[in-house]
């Protein structure tokens, strides 16, 4: 199965306490959204994903450790960060795909309806 893909939307250092080390400098909350790409089109998705990271201790900090501190702050973070819209762009595979299919079914009606023939 293909890795899930997504660019970063916003960096935010914040001034809580690690929940590991204690420390209040090295906080970093990461805010992401997911987009897909295959060999027909490109889209960005609504899915959005925050991470938070320690780099004093160099630990990743799950939900499950953040106090109510971090968890409001995380809150606010969350209606403050504005994701791109959402957008599909098809890749020149898609199109040259359509433009065969078309141009066959033009072909298939005129055949049926005997404007063309043999």
């Amino acid at each position: 199965m293909k890795e899930q893909q997504y660019f970063t939307l916003k960096e935010v250092q914040l001034n809580n306490n690690c929940p590991e080390c204690y420390s209040n400098e090295g906080l970093q909350l990461t805010f992401k959204q997911r987009f897909v790409e295959n060999a027909f089109y490109k889209a960005i998705t609504g899915d959005t994903t925050h991470e938070m990271h320690c780099n004093t201790c160099n630990t990743d900090i799950f939900p499950v450790r953040w106090t109510n501190d971090i968890e409001q702050v995380v809150a606010y973070q969350e209606r403050a960060v504005n994701p791109k819209p959402r957008s599909t762009k098809l890749k020149k595979l898609a199109w040259i795909f359509i433009i065969a299919d078309a141009l066959l079914l033009i072909v298939v009606v005129l055949f049926a309806t005997g404007i063309l023939s043999f």
